[in-house]
């Protein structure tokens, strides 16, 4: 395949990746803070939605790095290989973890929302938890889809 031909999607992948490294940087340590204040009492819930929001940083930025990597076998012509294969499925698994950490996330989100009378925060939660699961479904759907072609690919390399 002609290099470069997934260049918009490779930048594509850098800006999706560079307003969450901004948010990391910038607001989540002002959310913690800011839910250490509603909550004197329960001075562990800053350090718990630090744990959620940036535990949940790190699969997201392992799936983007999988999708630039899975951009590079589009690239070198090896799409329909296992390499590919395994990066939908770690994007998958990425997808999935993302999601159960909001789940545990969300009574957080529902203690800051209760006290600040915000039921937004918890739109937010829940818009983030079934955005990963749909990611994740349709990262397993291409997986299946995928091994499927890689099957028939090499039995049609098998047949005189």
């Amino acid at each position: 395949m002609k290099q470069g031909s997934t260049l918009f999607l490779k930048l594509a992948v850098f800006l999706i990746g560079a307003p969450i490294l901004a948010l990391c940087i910038f607001l989540v340590p002002g959310i913690a803070n800011y839910a250490g204040e509603l909550y004197p009492d329960f001075a562990y819930i800053k350090y718990l939605i630090l744990i959620v929001m940036y535990g949940a940083a790190i699969p997201f930025y392992f799936a983007l790095y999988q999708a630039f990597q899975l951009l590079n076998y589009i690239d070198k012509s090896q799409a329909f290989s296992p390499i590919s294969v395994r990066a939908l499925k770690n994007i998958k698994y990425c997808a999935i973890t993302i999601s159960m950490l909001y789940v545990v996330g969300v009574p957080l989100f529902y203690l800051v929302a209760e006290r600040d009378d915000a039921p937004g925060i918890i739109l937010i939660g829940l818009v983030i938890i079934f955005a990963s699961m749909v990611i994740a479904v349709f990262a397993a759907v291409l997986q299946k889809l995928l091994q499927e072609a890689i099957d028939i690919k090499s039995e049609n390399d098998l047949t005189v």
